[in-house]
């Protein structure tokens, strides 16, 4: 194959014969895919190095770069865009999308036309009672058209991530489940709790912001209904209103039915910041292509829509199960590093099965791993605590939750920044980052098909650090500042009492809370008041001109 190049990095290999693979995978060599059936992939353009370097050194250093440079800057020449649509056209591929950056071309095509074209196998493959068309080896592109690519995402879609959101077990002072979600509580600060609460006990109540001027973006499957928002609204006493939240279905097609995930998310990204305004990009369903065309979406619409500055992701895969260098995070990673640099900070659950998440990630039976996206160095990883708040509405206790995710990243190596009390010796990248509420056994409130309940997991504590870093940026441009850049290189120099509540017991397996920062809260939980005194009005995150960096010719 000298006179084409093999992207080994974008499958996992199959075995050669039928069965169940050590990652649970039925492989069925005995039947033929339907080969009229029609395959999207992404044919990722990766930066070149002197590209990526820059934004990382900008990331690492606290600075927002120009998000018009950003969204359309960075990535490879036109004409070599222009050199793979030209071969992908002629070898019976639709295009689909070429994103501004011009950071990949997003292309369908048959499965019989991609097996020869990619001289690549398909074959059936089975995952939790689905059955998948895809890759059993790697596929290859002639060498002059796949010298810009880094990898070819898609050929294996049953590798995605899933939702971090847990149902309670249990529940408490039920006053606040009233059938027609508009009950108010007997009792102030008794689970399942109600955004004003956590405001409170994490140190923002007393503020008075409410994330005016500010834009959080959800990154998910679907949209919530707009009944059950309006009624957690009204239940939970935020003064929101679905005008504030604009829905961008990505793809076109239709959305799924909502599974309380993508409502989680906006009902308590707004009731954090009732007066941000809430973008929902709905890729339509988890697999990579689709998220990575979402994630798109929201780089091309940084320069225009006012104070895009967080987003909320609440998903998540354990990283052995990408089968080691992968094409698909190192694609998703350039799209985390872009928003960094921006000044767009990503907030991503850690996961909802302790230290050792297996393949759906509700169970502590797989190995010892962190998960991907939340280990990405580009994003702020979120883990969970079990809270429980005294009767004046203060943390009576904050312990690590059992079920948070956390652990040692084996797909990214140390940052500069993660450094300070409590951080472990070591070369590998360490998550999580921060941590909030998120034992679903006290639980959020939340209204989901018309019914109040309640619900926990690390997708919870997310969208919660995505609304107080609206508050945040509220206050700073309050202050005549710009809104924050990437936030890790500067909250790590805080520690302690100058932004954190230590939560220093419980353990999530393999993993316990301790002085200082640990594998399983982080740095803390917020506390809001002393973030404020720390960033609101300190020179972090300065605009400064974008470095002259030449696109790939």
């Amino acid at each position: 194959m000298a006179d084409r190049k093999v992207f080994s990095d974008s499958v996992v290999p199959l075995p050669d014969h039928s069965g169940v693979t050590p990652h649970g995978l039925m492989v069925n060599l005995a039947e033929a895919p339907d080969t009229t059936q029609a395959m999207p992939l992404l044919f990722s353009l990766g930066l070149a190095e002197d590209q990526q370097a820059a934004l990382e050194a900008a990331a690492a250093s606290g600075k927002r770069l120009d998000r018009k440079q950003i969204a359309e800057g960075f990535g490879p020449s036109q004409a070599a865009v222009d050199n793979l649509v030209t071969w992908l056209k002629q070898n019976g591929y639709q295009i689909d999308h070429v994103p501004p950056d011009r950071s990949g071309v997003y292309a369908t095509a048959p499965i019989s036309q991609i097996q020869s074209s990619l001289q690549v196998k398909i074959v059936p493959v089975t995952k939790d009672g689905v059955t998948y068309a895809g890759a059993q080896n790697a596929p290859s592109l002639p060498a002059d058209v796949g010298a810009p690519v880094t990898a070819i995402v898609g050929l294996q879609p049953y590798r995605r991530p899933h939702k971090h959101f847990r149902a309670a077990a249990r529940r408490r002072n039920r006053s606040r489940l009233a059938p027609d979600g508009s009950a108010t509580p007997n009792i102030a600060n008794e689970p399942p709790y109600f955004p004003s609460e956590l405001l409170r006990a994490y140190g923002g109540a007393a503020s008075g912001l409410t994330g005016k001027g500010q834009t959080i973006a959800i990154l998910i499957d679907t949209a919530p209904s707009k009944a059950d928002l309006e009624a957690f609204w009204k239940a939970a006493g935020v003064p929101a209103d679905f005008s504030r939240i604009d829905v961008i279905n990505v793809s076109g097609d239709s959305l799924p039915p909502q599974e309380g995930e993508e409502t989680l998310d906006v009902s308590w990204t707004s009731g954090i910041a009732p007066d941000a305004a809430i973008r929902v990009y709905c890729a339509g369903e988890l697999s990579f292509t689709a998220l990575d065309l979402a994630l798109d979406a929201i780089i091309a619409d940084l320069p225009s829509v006012d104070g895009l500055n967080q987003v909320s992701i609440s998903l998540g895969l354990g990283e052995t199960f990408f089968g080691g260098p992968n094409g698909e995070v190192a694609t998703q990673h350039q799209k985390f590093l872009k928003l960094a640099a921006a000044g767009v900070n990503v907030f991503v659950s850690t996961g909802d099965a302790g230290s050792n998440p297996d393949q759906t990630g509700h169970s502590p039976t797989g190995p010892l791993q962190a998960e991907y996206e939340s280990s990405d160095t580009s994003v702020i990883a979120v883990g969970g605590t079990s809270l429980e708040l005294a009767r004046d509405g203060s943390i009576a206790s904050e312990t690590a939750w059992a079920s948070g995710g956390g652990g040692r990243s084996v797909l990214f190596k140390r940052p500069a920044w993660q450094q300070g009390p409590g951080v472990p010796a070591g070369a590998d990248r360490l998550v999580p980052d921060v941590c909030a509420a998120a034992d679903p056994n006290t639980g959020a409130f939340l209204v989901l098909h018309g019914k109040p309940t309640a619900i926990g997991g690390t997708s919870w504590s997310a969208p919660v650090w995505a609304g107080l870093c609206a508050l945040l940026n509220q206050a700073r441009v309050n202050a005549g500042e710009q809104p924050l850049a990437y936030l890790n290189p500067l909250l790590y120099p805080l520690g302690g009492a100058n932004g954190f509540h230590d939560v220093t017991s419980g353990s999530n397996g393999a993993y316990h809370a301790g002085t200082g920062y640990d594998l399983v809260t982080g740095l803390g939980s917020p506390n809001l008041a002393a973030l404020l005194a720390s960033l609101a009005t300190a020179g972090a995150g300065a605009t400064r001109a974008a470095p002259q960096v030449a696109p790939v010719e």
